[in-house]
């Protein structure tokens, strides 16, 4: 397989790392991974992270069981997009051009060629790479000279150029046109059709273009053959592999296949997540029977909190609830909308059945590649990324590995944690419950919000008044990340255009 050429961000030690390294015997092959990335699954959809849940998730339990589950990890961010780009390149997507919301049908490419991404950086180190399943990082169509899109036409800048070596999939969400199938650098379609608007809120999609071998109830099930495809045809590569698999589930459209409805015992919504268990006991399964399974580090997780979509009053009267004990969901700054499943098992190094009640962050999966496969990276590379290593092999370490973890809302509100103690900055949600951002600046709320986790989970007692001199550490450690583009320690860098803590507020005063 022909490899791409290193991205130029490369520092001179990580060139010199590969230009003196050796093969290693089969003995020390460096490991597969596999990266399962969910869609608007809540936290508290897991049985095994919810005691009280009606959805049953035989399989991703089974992986928690043969593996360690983190109960107090987070996305980098409560939307997509903004997620995706931290798990790929180890950095807060607030720092590039995106400052809030998603990328959208037209929308370029937002992770440039020359910055490093885990699949580069594993590429580099001759393992194949493919990802399959949702992309939603923007990419870039041809247009002709009135603008209109050339569907048909080869595609740039797409995860071809971030280092996967094969990717299959859709460009964003399944309710985001254009509805094709995309296999590297060119759509699968002969022809183009036009689909019309489903409104919410299950089968819910946008108008738009659709290829004629799209089918969006098949979607789901064709990507995963595609996933279990790419591992058995692994099974004799001396190379090893990295999968990205970004499931479009259990996103809207919410359209579980006809074997799958009634499964949950709950509503069309939980048939869909036990749809999604379904899909990763069949990569579980084709790792196995492979023989690939021991030295694979295969990781479930999740882009966000669970969308109202849901139906979280149907749910509710069932006894279930997506969110669990936290506040919010998917778009809100509350824990509801980041606080997200974390899953790893890798049975020749992590030991069966432990928990981790550590704070850990989506981005920092390109750190814990890079220590896994004993790579150094360069300063202006992964600059929000902590190595999970040690916590997965059970090293002994005194302080948290990450000093603290900023989350951010769809409409670009920021939030400091450091151990205990949640610092907001906006008045209201930052996104969807209530109170949503306009009805919270016409309630006069406080504009920052200063929660005690340990005692209220829940975020009900705005601690802000009582605790001014936390205010003010963790506000000053919050702009002192912005300011330093980084948040790791290692050399200053730069972000993409201006970036406030109080955005929104400054927003509104303009």
């Amino acid at each position: 397989m022909i490899k791409h050429l290193l991205p130029i961000g490369f520092g001179l030690l990580s060139l010199c790392y590969f230009s003196c390294s050796q093969s290693s015997p089969a003995s020390e092959r460096l490991p597969n991974i596999v990266y399962i990335l969910a869609d608007d699954l809540g936290y508290g959809d897991l049985s095994c992270l919810n005691p009280n849940s009606k959805i049953q998730t035989a399989n991703i339990d089974k992986l928690a069981t043969e593996g360690i589950r983190f109960t107090d990890a987070h996305s980098g961010s409560s939307v997509c997009t903004p997620t995706r780009y931290g798990v790929m390149t180890g950095r807060y997507s607030w720092r590039s051009a995106l400052k809030q919301g998603v990328t959208w049908t037209n929308d370029k490419h937002i992770i440039p060629s020359d910055r490093l991404t885990v699949a580069s950086m594993l590429q580099s180190l001759n393992y194949s790479t493919a990802c399959v399943g949702k992309w939603h990082l923007g990419l870039d169509w041809q247009v002709d000279a009135d603008g209109n899109m050339l569907w048909d036409l080869p595609i740039s800048n797409g995860p071809n150029s971030n280092g996967f070596d094969y990717f299959y999939g859709i460009k964003a969400s399944l309710d985001i046109p254009p509805y094709f199938y995309i296999e590297n650098n060119q759509i699968t379609a002969k022809t183009i059709d036009s689909i019309e608007y489903s409104p919410p809120p299950t089968k819910f999609w946008r108008a738009g273009p659709i290829g004629d071998d799209f089918v969006m109830e098949e979607v789901l099930p064709t990507l995963m053959q595609k996933s279990v495809g790419f591992i058995k045809e692994q099974k004799d590569n001396e190379d090893p592999f990295f999968l990205y698999f970004p499931l479009p589930a259990p996103h809207t459209p919410i359209i579980p296949t006809s074997e799958f409805l009634g499964r949950s015992g709950t509503n069309v919504y939980g048939d869909f997540v036990f749809m999604v268990d379904h899909v990763v006991g069949e990569v579980m399964r084709a790792l196995e029977e492979t023989g690939q399974a021991d030295n694979t580090l295969i990781i479930f997780t999740n882009d966000n909190g669970c969308s109202p979509n849901a139906g979280f009053e149907e749910l509710a009267a069932l006894g279930h609830h997506p969110s669990y004990e936290y506040r919010g969901h998917k778009a809100d700054i509350y824990e509801g909308g980041n606080r997200v499943p974390f899953i790893a098992r890798w049975p020749a190094k992590i030991k069966a059945g432990r928990i981790s009640n550590e704070v850990i962050c989506l981005t920092d999966f390109m750190a814990t590649a890079a220590d896994m496969v004993n790579y150094d990276l360069p300063d202006e590379a992964a600059e929000d990324s902590y190595s999970l290593l040690p916590i997965l092999l059970d090293e002994a370490h005194d302080q948290p590995l990450r000093e603290a973890t900023i989350h951010h809302s769809v409409n670009g509100s920021f939030a400091i944690r450091k151990d205990e103690w949640k610092l907001i900055f906006c008045p209201g949600s930052g996104g969807w419950s209530f109170p949503q951002p306009d009805t919270a600046f016409v309630m006069d709320l406080p504009r920052v919000q200063l929660y005690n986790l340990s005692e209220d989970i829940g975020e009900q007692t705005n601690l802000e008044a009582t605790h001014k001199t936390k205010v003010d550490e963790l506000t000053a450690l919050a702009e002192d990340y912005i300011k330093r583009g980084r948040s790791t320690p290692g050399i200053d860098q730069t972000n993409e255009g201006e970036t406030h803590l109080f955005y929104q507020q400054i927003k509104r005063l303009k």
